[in-house]
This record gives C-alpha cells, structure tokens and sequence, in this order.
C-alpha cells in the first residue's frame, strides 16, 4: 500500500457472544439488581467484590477443558508466565478471597457480588460468552439450615421481584445421589474426574435437549443442528439407564400415587390445600429415593440431607410449592458436594413465532464444600445461590414487570447553545440546575435550534431551556416542555386543549426563576 493511498476504515462489529446495552437497559437492570441487593441484605449478607482476572490455578478445572489452561475460560500469560483467566463464575474468586482473609472473617461469612462473568464457548440464540450473576454464600456452615435458608432467600428474592407464588419453583436435589450412582457404575475416582464432568454437563441439558438428547450425550455423542459435535461421555446403554433412572422418578412418583387410593383421592379433591398436596409429593419422592438406592452408602447420605431440608422447609412454611425436591436438578459444574438447587419460572409467554415459552432456570447453587479446601489443609464447608440476571431480566421484561420497565427513563433538561459566545452564561445556567439536583446538560454540537431540539427528544428529555439574544436582553429564558410539545403536534385536542396546552408547552420566566419553572415541568410528568 503507498503511501497516498487511504487506508480502509475497521468494520464496526461487535464480536459473538457479547452483546452492547442501552441506557434504558441499564436503568431497568439497575432497579431490579437493587431489589435483588436488598433482600439478600434482609437476609443478613454482606458485600464483597473480586476482580475480573484470577490466576488460572485459583479458578480451577471445573469447566470441561484438555491440556490447554484456556479450554472454557479466557486466558493470557502475564509477564511472569503464569495464566491468568476472567472469571467464568463467582464462586471460584470467592472461595480464594475467604481463604486469603479467612483469619480476618467472621465465620460463618455471609456475603453477596455481583459482576459479569465469562465463558469460552460456543454462543448461540440466548447463549452469551459474557453474561451477568448475582450470588449469595453462607461459607463455614455445614448444616444444612444453611442450604434450606438459601432456597428461601431465592423464593423471597423472586417474589421481591414481583414473580408471584405459583409462577416459580426452586427445586432441590443432593449431587451425593448421582455421585452414588456414578461411583456404582464404575465412575468414581480422580481417574474419571473428566468423564463425570461430561455427565453431569450432559444431564444439565435435560430441559433444553430433553432425554434422547442427554443419552446421546452420556454415549458416543451428538451433533447439533448447525452439524458440530459434541463428544459424548463414551457410557454403554446399561450405565446410560442407571443415570437416566435418576430422572425418572418424577414419573414414576406420579405412578407410585395413582396406584395408592388413597393418596390418589387426596390429590384428586379441588379442596385440599397446597400443604397436603406438598407433603405427599415430598414423602413419595424421599420413599422412592430411598428404595431405589439403597445399595449406595453415598446416595442414602445425600437422601437424609434431602430429609432434614424438608423438614426445615415444612417447620419455615416454605413447604407450599415454592420449594421442592428434584432428583432432576444437577447443576453442570463439578465442585458442588452436596445439596444443589435451581429457580425455574414455571409460566409461559408468547414467543416472536406466537408460541408459548417457558423460561425455565433463571438461576441456581449448591453446596462446594471442596472449593475453599482447595486452598487451606482443613475442610472449610460452603454454600450459595446465584441469579442468571440477563435470563431474569429477559423473564421479568415479558410479564411486564414494572421493575424493568423503561417507559420512565428520561434524559436531562437540554439548555440549548442559540450562540457560540455565550457559552459560558449558558454553561452557568445549566451548573444552577445541577446544582439543585436537576440532571442537565448544554448542546455540545454545531447544529441549529430545530436540531438542538430533535437532539432532546431523542435524549427522551422532558424539557428544553432556550435563551436567544431576545430572552437575553429582557433578563428570560423560554421554558419548552417537550413531552406537551408532542402531544401537541400529534394534533388529538379539541381547540380549548390546543390552546390551553400551548400555553403550558412553552413559556418564558425571569432567568432568577429558571429552577423553580424548570421543576414545576418535571413535576408535571413524573407523578
């Protein structure tokens, strides 16, 4: 290329997997992001942040990953030659910031972050490579008060978020159960570690791939529909049914209760209460677990902790619907020990097709009592909860929550520049506005009054301030109300509005009233 020759500009484009936000997004998931701070804050948790980068070692190989330190995550070697990776959730940072402060912590330590996290894989329709979480852990309780509390701070959190009883579950299993199963069918061990995380990343798919998908993946494998495929956990047809068990006992629970009179009766009556219906599900659920794996010392432990939560959540009253037992519930990444959880929306919307969708999970947790180990030569138990919040955000948007709606963002006051001299008199006035604690900005362009205008409109502002030279020398400013300035020119009032409404939508004040004038139009608009 010589040197006379232009050189061709960079294409503007975002890359896969991430995605830009507006300022009426923002606004929106800041309001629901404080709502979600405050109940965690209700339930006693403290905040604490941890930065974007951790060593790669901290984070650990919890994603399914070969040889190389960035299989999942992204990497980079520092200047030092160790790896560093973003954050792929928030645990892992959390777990290394407890065991570096532990002697300094109150113990249990409860604490909240919240922060973007980041995954190496393939995006896809609703699959990010960037995406946001909002986690709460008790770190230093082993008991299982602590998994119960958290399952209830997820039901308060969800209602908090103006998600109503009976459009969300949290279901609650115990990983000791499908570990039992895995260990009986030859799986057990640090030699299989990898082969575990296969399964338990295949079985994670269950909702979205539904059963004949996750079994092709527990075998040789599968190919999706853009014709890329995934390797499979490489099980024969025999341990695929002993995992596929597990997840059949929803179905066969339901068949245990049609068969029993009794039972059946009871569920059948319109009157009985939500309370019974629960409590034969949950005493149906736990008696099955309990007879279809009792070759397994490990499971049978996982089981009794699935007990005492119950027996929790029934004394709390928590034993409604909003918290069940779910042998179906894994979670796919594999430093959770015990009790696991996942909060799914139960309701439908209409899709952009016009068919109804489900949102499904919109956030889950377990116990990692492993995790913290990792870094200290003592057992330091655990346990937490995280919100996927652009999922929730995307639910909480399509039943129309007022929480996340944007219809009330509105830009600043826009003092117009009529002339490029008096710059620094129309700077004055807007600091006069900042300072009684109105949001205001001065046109910045070199466009005319009409485009200053449309400039404003497009701020969503809902008003303007104008001082030309006329305004100027009688000591004025003209106040443009720019929300009447719309109505006005979709021409819907009869005369006497017309005329009533143009009064209001543009007047002029002494320049000494600028604020008061100015706050009496916002007043107007915002209720």
């Amino acid at each position: 290329m010589s040197a006379n020759t232009p050189a061709q500009p960079v294409r503007a484009r975002l890359p896969r997997g991430f995605g830009d936000r507006g300022p009426a997004e923002i606004l929106a998931t800041n309001r629901m992001l404080d709502a979600i701070r405050a109940s965690y804050e209700l339930h006693g948790f403290e905040a604490v942040e941890t930065p974007f980068l951790e060593y790669t070692e901290t984070l650990g190989k919890f994603l399914p990953d070969t040889d190389r330190p960035n299989e999942g995550v992204f990497s980079m070697q520092d200047d030092d030659e160790q790896w560093m990776s973003l954050r792929y959730d928030l645990t892992a940072p959390l777990a290394r910031y407890v065991a570096e402060n532990f002697d300094k912590l109150p113990k249990p330590y409860r604490s909240y972050r919240m922060g973007w996290v980041f995954r190496n894989e393939k995006p896809g329709p609703g699959r990010f490579r960037q995406f946001m979480q909002f986690d709460a852990d008790t770190v230093g309780s082993a008991s299982v008060a602590a998994d119960a509390e958290i399952c209830m701070m997820a039901a308060d959190t969800l209602e908090r978020l103006g998600v109503k009883r009976g459009d969300y579950v949290i279901k609650v299993n115990n990983r000791k159960v499908l570990d039992g199963v895995m260990e009986a069918i030859g799986l057990g061990g640090e030699a299989n570690a990898g082969r575990r995380l296969t399964v338990l990343r295949a079985i994670d798919k269950l909702d979205r791939l539904g059963p004949d998908g996750v079994r092709l993946l527990l075998g040789d494998g599968r190919k999706d529909e853009s014709g890329d495929f995934t390797k499979g956990a490489g099980l024969d047809d025999e341990q695929i049914e002993k995992i596929m068990q597990v997840f059949s006992l929803e179905m066969n629970i339901s068949d245990d209760i049609a068969k029993d009179k009794e039972f059946g009766n009871m569920l059948d009556a319109e009157k009985i209460s939500a309370l019974t219906r629960e409590r034969v599900r949950a005493e149906g659920m736990i008696g099955r677990l309990v007879r279809d794996f009792s070759n397994s010392d490990l499971a049978q432990a996982g089981i009794r902790e699935l007990e005492s939560i119950w027996k929790i959540l029934v004394t709390a009253g928590y034993n409604d619907g909003r918290i069940r037992i779910d042998p179906s519930v894994v979670r796919g990444l594999e430093y959770y020990t015990g009790p696991v959880y996942e909060a799914e929306l139960t309701f439908e919307v209409k899709g952009e097709d016009g068919k109804p969708v489900r949102f499904g999970s919109v956030g889950g947790g377990g116990r990692y009592d492993g995790l913290v180990a990792r870094f200290r030569a003592e057992p330091v138990p655990a346990t937490g909860f995280s919100i996927g919040v652009s999922r929730l955000f995307s639910a909480l948007k399509a039943m129309n929550s007022p929480i996340v709606r944007a219809d009330d963002a509105r830009g600043p006051v826009v003092v117009l520049a009529m002339d490029k001299d008096q710059a620094g008199p129309t700077l004055a006035m807007v600091q006069k506005l900042r300072a009684a604690g109105v949001a205001a900005e001065m046109y910045l362009g070199a466009s005319g009054m009409n485009a200053q205008l449309k400039y404003a409109d497009k701020r969503k502002s809902i008003c303007a301030v104008i001082q030309g030279s006329n305004e100027r020398e009688k000591g004025e400013v003209a106040i443009r109300d720019l929300v009447l300035g719309a109505e006005l020119a979709a021409g819907t009032k009869d005369r006497a509005d017309y005329l009533e409404l143009r009064q209001k939508a543009q007047f002029t004040v002494a320049e000494s009233k600028l604020v008061e004038a100015v706050q009496e139009v916002l007043a107007r608009h915002r209720g």
